[in-house]
């Protein structure tokens, strides 16, 4: 594809979701913004969270992952499943008692400010860097086959990645999201399903799955070395917590799940979520052994994150291959990225600046207004520092890293809250927040290097763990 048409494509692309903003926005107010107005059919925001759940970063890393570590993703796929379950049947039972438009108010209710506090500032830092990150994977991918022709720098990339975000987003909120999450994932799963055609024909396999069954790189489970990082029950003990906290406990995704109109249509979202989130997984570790073999076959030098990007928008396997890539990309990002920005700014004002809380409607409004502008304007300052710091790791991996450190005092101030009815010293819980990832960060360090023992992404259960005791260290002498 020419950068002419690429660009073309965007604009028209952006048109459809600025237009779909306008007709979702009309009479839009704080309440629609955060929560739109609790009316989102149930189907859509199970449809749309598949999108968001997976992200650009899924589309380019998960296939990029299976050439050093084979299909062994799926191991935390399925732990999804457990940890989905906690979700529908723990979490958005109390969510929806509780009429939560935040769901760290909780945290205020069963503990205190301060731990209402904590739990808040720690998903603002785990979301950004999230966010961050995927946004960065596809801005640099943008860059290289479009706005280098143009000699665009990439912080000019960048800004107006996150414009035009902020543009179909500031109006309407989550229930702009709603909509565009659904269509958005359409286009995704649609660019997933036509790359797999077309990389099948290309290679004239006859039977997928025989092909993929058969395969070297189909291997999935692994149970051999408890100590490697791929070790099954690490894998998916950590996908269990790493759904509970990501999805859970994280803002982003149960803003959209509480704007269902009643708990029972929450769960029907998950349920079908979860059923259809293990498949989607399915079809991209698929494409990435019919990516990796192409590769190998044709002498492509490329690995990891640049894998599926330089295949597709090579032109060796049709225009239609570079065209759908391209529109999944682009779909697969913002999917994740819009929602990320509402959930930033929902924190925020309700968490941080208690805007429910103003009597005056329209300050509240304004204060929203500004608050959206500030968190544009940090994704890009902190997209712009990870340009020059990541390494030559896939970008998935980095992030399920961070969340370990990140989530970890989110996972366990909530499982202390809910299955203890202990007090705490509620200006003590800050401290503890801070010292479980640092003592975590140290006792992985040590472990892999003095005993070869490596803990992997189970990292975020230990941090949860240390949470948790530190919180019962502190816990009130009236319920000792």
């Amino acid at each position: 594809m020419q950068p002419l048409h690429i660009l073309l494509l965007i604009l028209a692309y952006f048109g459809v979701l600025i237009l779909i903003s306008h007709i979702t926005g009309k009479s839009a107010n704080n309440q629609t913004f955060f929560k739109a107005n609790n009316s989102s059919p149930w189907y859509l925001v199970a449809f749309g969270m598949i999108g968001a759940s997976l992200s650009g970063v899924t589309f380019i890393s998960v296939p990029g992952w299976v050439e050093g570590n084979k299909m062994s993703y799926m191991q935390m796929v399925l732990g999804y499943v457990l940890g989905y379950a906690v979700i529908g049947l723990v979490l958005l039972p109390l969510y929806y008692r509780l009429n939560l438009t935040s769901i760290y108010t909780y945290l205020e209710e069963r503990f205190g400010r301060y731990s209402y506090k904590t739990g808040a500032s720690f998903f603002l830092l785990s979301r950004t860097i999230g966010a961050a990150f995927r946004l960065f994977l596809v801005a640099y991918v943008l860059q290289l086959i479009l706005f280098n022709d143009y000699g665009i720098p990439f912080w000019v990339t960048v800004t107006i990645t996150i414009l035009l975000i902020w543009l179909y987003t500031f109006k309407g909120g989550i229930k702009t999201i709603v909509w565009t999450d659904t269509l958005q994932t359409l286009f995704m799963l649609i660019a997933v399903g036509v790359c797999i055609v077309m990389i099948k024909n290309e290679m004239q396999i006859d039977n997928l799955f025989s092909y993929i069954a058969d395969n070297r790189l189909s291997k999935t489970f692994f149970f051999d070395d408890v100590k490697a990082g791929n070790y099954f029950w690490k894998q998916f003990f950590s996908g269990a917590f790493i759904s509970i906290v990501m999805t859970g406990l994280d803002q982003d995704m149960m803003q959209k799940n509480l704007t269902c109109r009643n708990l029972k249509d929450a769960q029907k979202n998950m349920f079908w979520f979860t059923i259809v989130l293990v498949i989607v997984n399915f079809f991209f570790l698929a494409l990435g052994v019919l990516l990796t073999d192409y590769a190998t076959a044709n002498e492509i030098n490329a690995h990891k994150d640049e894998l599926f990007p330089t295949i597709a928008m090579s032109g060796d396997l049709g225009i239609a291959t570079s065209l759908f890539f391209l529109l999944g990309l682009i779909a697969a990002a913002y999917s994740s990225a819009d929602s990320a920005l509402t959930s930033l700014t929902t924190s925020f004002s309700i968490d941080i600046l208690e805007v429910e809380k103003k009597k005056d409607k329209e300050e509240q409004e304004r204060i929203r207004k500004k608050i959206h502008v500030l968190f544009s304007f940090i994704l890009v300052a902190t997209i712009l520092i990870f340009r020059y710091s990541i390494a030559d790791k896939s970008v998935i991996a980095k992030i399920f890293q961070f969340a370990g450190y990140t989530y970890g005092p989110l996972l366990g101030l909530y499982a202390f809250g809910l299955f203890t009815k202990l007090d705490i010293k509620d200006k003590l819980v800050p401290i503890v927040c801070l010292i479980a990832p640092i003592v975590t960060y140290f006792i992985s360090f040590y472990s892999k290097e003095q005993f070869g023992f490596d803990f992997g992404f189970f990292i975020l259960i230990v941090n949860g763990c240390l949470t948790f005791l530190g919180l019962l260290a502190i816990k009130t002498s009236k319920n000792a």
